[in-house]
């Protein structure tokens, strides 16, 4: 490992008293930054040979809330300035750890409840969908899809009281279901949100990247989270499949909203017909 980047972990070392399994995840980073960046906390701890438990703790003794935010102050100790080549291997692992996550989310299709929720979800009505910060993302692009085949559906991608009016107000116009995005970083609003929801009877159905979370049904596909920020192409394509299973659980009614959106769309002019 470069002078530079033993000079910058030192400097977040600096000061902490460590004990001694700790020493052994800092004396990995020290000789395998390069690597390391880009591991897990569970991948982590197996090359350091402790626990995952540790890795957290070792994160914040540091003063990091856990390893996430760790492996973001260490990666521009790395990847501040790359050599050319270097960068583009980056960039080509970061491609085929998505190409990985997307080969585990086909795999797994089987074993997910894509059908019975599509089927609950396509008859809930009004169906809110919920996202914030980086989630808001694929919830608008879930809830825009989502809208073409159901009657229904209101996106929430703001916190605060807004957040709370809105999921009040969808329960007391009938609202059965929420979809809930929730991908790493997970803010403390939505989980605050989400009990809010459970006391309201909402039912929960998350997409996210944890097999474990808190919900009454799970979606999860794992994040690429090579780069600086993760990217979210599985839990995309997931949210994608959720969209096909509820039209084709109202197939007619999907046929129908479809071929109207067609006939405004032709009418309004909305879409070029081709690129100039």
């Amino acid at each position: 490992m470069t002078g530079a980047y033993h000079s910058g972990l030192d400097r977040l070392l600096d000061g902490h008293r460590l004990s001694p399994v700790q020493r052994r995840i800092a004396h990995y980073l020290s000789e395998h930054l390069e690597e390391a960046i880009f591991l897990s906390s569970v991948e982590l701890a197996e090359r350091a040979g402790v626990s995952q438990p540790s890795v957290t703790r070792f994160a914040m003794v540091l003063g990091f809330a856990g390893y996430p935010e760790l492996r973001q102050a260490l990666r521009p100790l790395v990847l501040g300035g790359p050599p050319e080549g270097e960068q583009e291997s980056l960039i080509k692992g970061a491609i085929d750890r998505e190409i990985r996550n997307l080969t585990a989310v086909r795999d797994r299709l089987p074993s997910l409840p894509l059908k019975e929720l599509g089927a609950f979800l396509a008859a809930a009505e009004p169906l809110p969908v919920l996202g914030l910060r980086v989630s808001a993302g694929l919830a608008t692009t879930f809830a825009y899809y989502t809208r073409r085949i159901h009657p229904d559906v209101r996106l929430l991608t703001h916190g605060g009281s807004e957040l709370i009016d809105g999921l009040h107000s969808a329960r007391r116009a009938g609202a059965e279901w929420l979809v809930a995005v929730v991908l790493p970083r997970y803010p403390v609003e939505v989980m605050n949100a989400l009990e809010y929801a459970g006391k309201l009877g909402y039912r929960v159905a998350a997409i996210c990247d944890r097999p474990g979370f808190p919900a009454e049904v799970v979606l999860d596909a794992p994040v690429g989270d090579r780069l600086v920020f993760d990217s979210h192409a599985a839990p995309l394509a997931l949210a994608m499949a959720l969209v096909e299973a509820m039209a084709d659980a109202a197939p007619l009614r999907t046929q129908a909203r479809l071929e109207e959106y067609e006939r405004m769309t032709d009418e309004t002019g909305t879409f070029l017909g081709e690129l100039p």
